[in-house]
């Protein structure tokens, strides 16, 4: 750094003889032309002439430096630039590595890969702070400056003692030892036989070439036989409903339900047997399909038949209730006189009873307006069908009132006839108002009638 700055002092030197009056100062390098780095020194001639100074003017170009050799003028570049002094020089990219990347390196100025070149064969590269660090990769061993070649893991046991009757494993990357087949212990100081007995060994093993293993293995038996360790021996024995050598085969008594008898109809695990057995409840009848026992209770009885079945009684046609919602069950008949469960809606619903009733409009004729009158829980016209032919209709407090109009006489409930044109003068008309009332009787000639 020291360099460069006096480097840039010089050539702002030089840059400033034109304009200097009086002495004239000078500048020499040691470096040659188009090269770096630079080594100047000053000097002043008294009385000297710009005549004199083959670098005034000076004939390099834009950031270039010129020095006197021998009396001719020499260009080269200024410190941190490159390119033709004749020309133009131009700054680089770079002064040192801590202007580059940290991957990078300064190189001539310019910021290069810190790893080109570096490393040997099959090494790895990174780059730590603009310093190349070579490295072998994994699984590989050898100078990484010059070559890495692939390393057998193997290499790995030898470094590593194991102790007497055990073997070296490599195991990611990992020296490992481990006893030899029949032999147990610490594989660091020595292995020994598992086994001199069968004593020696736990339940369900045998000792077998000084080795405790499994005493029914895969083909000790005959097929389809069943093994049992007694006494650390392999005991073979056919399972229950098969028949034959437990120590060659084992067939079984049946295959399918065409094999069995009638007593036993259902093969199942290989055995024929009677599903009814101890299956239904008291009472209970049991019939076979498909090797499942089907319980039922008989007819004219009821009840869980897997419990108990007893007499049917009439309160058992509504257990359970087979009416929809809202509606409620009563023991009945139907039209040939059977007994069956009779469906009807609670009080103040109306609608299907096997699925579903609903809340009425209402309950009694108070719950309507004084000219309705509750049917079937709805709210309809008092006068609605109430009155005879040619009467008027009046409906009064949900009650309909009947009567003949003028020139009408009769029985207004049932009908109203016209009067004759000509009457003499004694005869007199009159009408009598007719009250229905939906409870069923009706006012009459001042009376009340049901």
């Amino acid at each position: 750094m020291a360099q460069t700055a006096a480097l840039l002092v010089a050539a702002l030197a030089a840059a400033c003889l034109s304009s200097v009056s009086g002495s004239v100062y000078y500048y020499s390098s040691t470096a040659a032309p188009y090269t770096t780095p630079y080594r100047y020194s000053f000097y002043r001639a008294l009385g000297a002439s710009s005549s004199s100074d083959p670098c005034y003017p000076s004939p390099c170009g834009r950031n270039a430096l010129c020095r006197e050799s021998n009396g001719r003028p020499v260009c080269s570049c200024l410190p941190g630039h490159q390119g033709n002094p004749l020309s133009f020089c131009q700054r680089g990219e770079c002064q040192d590595s801590s202007d580059c990347p940290h991957n990078r390196k300064c190189q001539n100025y310019e910021c290069v890969d810190a790893c080109a070149g570096t490393c040997g064969i099959n090494a790895e590269c990174t780059v730590r702070n603009h310093i190349p660090v070579c490295s072998c990769p994994p699984q590989h061993t050898g100078d990484p400056i010059s070559s890495c070649r692939r390393m057998d893991p193997q290499e790995l046991c030898t470094q590593t003692t194991c102790g007497r009757n055990t073997r070296c494993d490599v195991i990611n990357l990992v020296p490992t030892c481990s006893c030899l087949p029949g032999y147990k212990g610490s594989p660091l100081q020595g292995c020994y036989h598992e086994c001199e007995s069968d004593a020696e060994c736990g339940h369900g093993l045998q000792c077998r070439d000084f080795t405790c293993a499994a005493a029914c293995t895969p083909g000790t038996c005959g097929d389809n036989a069943n093994c049992e360790v007694r006494n650390h021996r392999a005991v073979c024995s056919c399972p229950a409903g098969y028949l034959g050598d437990p120590y060659v085969s084992c067939r079984a008594e049946c295959l399918s339900h065409g094999d069995c008898p009638r007593d036993r109809p259902s093969c199942v695990a290989a055995r024929c047997t009677n599903p009814c057995l101890g299956v239904c409840g008291v009472n209970a009848d049991c019939k076979v399909r498909d090797a499942t026992a089907i319980c039922s209770c008989p007819r004219d009885m009821t009840g869980d038949p897997f419990v108990h079945c007893r007499p049917f009684e009439k309160r058992d046609l509504c257990d359970p209730n087979p009416c929809g919602e809202n509606a409620q069950c009563q023991p009945g008949y139907d039209r040939s006189g059977k007994d069956r469960p009779v469906c009807t809606c609670l009080p103040g619903y109306k609608g299907d009873p096997l699925r579903y009733c609903q809340r009425g409009e209402c309950s009694s004729s108070t719950d309507c307006g004084s000219h309705q009158a509750c049917l079937n829980y709805e709210c309809r016209d008092a006068c609605a069908g109430q009155c005879g032919v040619n009467a008027d209709c009046r409906a009064r407090d949900h009650v309909a009132v009947c009567t003949c109009p003028p020139g009408f006489t009769g029985d207004a409930a049932s009908q109203c006839t016209a009067l004759p044109q000509a009457r003499g003068a004694d005869y007199v008309t009159s009408s009598r108002d007719y009250v229905s009332s939906r409870s069923g009787g009706y006012w009459r000639y001042g009376r009340y009638y049901y």
